[in-house]
């Protein structure tokens, strides 16, 4: 597969939004957070300009017109070309087709959980927990009051249901874990570094305590 000229999805934002009409970076910006995407693209005015000269550079979008309002600055606003447009098709087919890899950093500090010891790794996941909680509950108020009173059509939120789906599967996991560390079912090896190497005790029952 060729490597795309341009891989940023804060792109894939920009394409979406000139679906609908031509627009102003300060247009798609604010337009993007109304619609809580900003769970899906990293949002913010500098990436957001680099973003749109990128695609005007490849020719994927371009200039329409310069817009005036009141005493603001002159806005230059931007339409898709349809180079864009055939990219735009093509990056979400892609992007659905085939996972990769994104390295999210709770995996990289998940990978690392022993580190802590027992009882500072089931305090730092129940705050974790907390805070995803809360997130979850914020997210379903958003949905209800956009989706489920019928102002917004649910395919165009339905990544944010895909998000809060993963959100709900990390707090359960969250939560399963902080129990098993709790209870020492899930059993927390002591490490001794010997001649021979690095050593770890093995659980007395099969499965060993923490207590």
């Amino acid at each position: 597969m060729a490597k795309r000229k341009i891989s940023n999805t804060l792109a894939l934002a920009v394409l979406g939004l000139l679906q609908e009409r031509p627009m102003h970076p300060y247009e798609m910006a604010s337009t993007l957070r109304e619609r809580h995407k900003d769970s899906s693209f990293k949002i913010n005015s500098g990436s957001l300009y680099d973003t749109v000269e990128a695609l005007v550079r490849h020719g994927w979008i371009e200039p329409v017109e310069t817009a005036r309002d009141g005493r603001r600055p002159e806005r230059t606003v931007y339409a898709a070309t349809q180079l864009g447009q055939d990219e735009f098709v093509r990056w979400i087919d892609e992007l659905l087709r085939m996972p990769v890899a994104e390295y999210p950093k709770f995996m990289a500090a998940v990978s690392y959980l022993g580190a802590l010891g027992p009882d500072r790794a089931a305090e730092a996941l129940a705050e974790r927990a907390g805070h995803l909680a809360e997130r979850i509950d914020e997210t379903n108020r958003v949905l209800a009051d956009t989706v489920g009173s019928g102002q917004v059509p649910r395919l165009f939120m339905i990544e944010v249901e895909c998000v809060l789906h993963a959100w709900e599967a990390e707090l359960a996991w969250t939560r399963r874990t902080i129990d098993e560390i709790r209870d020492g079912s899930l059993f927390w090896p002591e490490a001794e570094r010997t001649e021979q190497g690095w050593t770890w005790s093995a659980p007395s029952d099969g499965r060993g305590s923490n207590r």
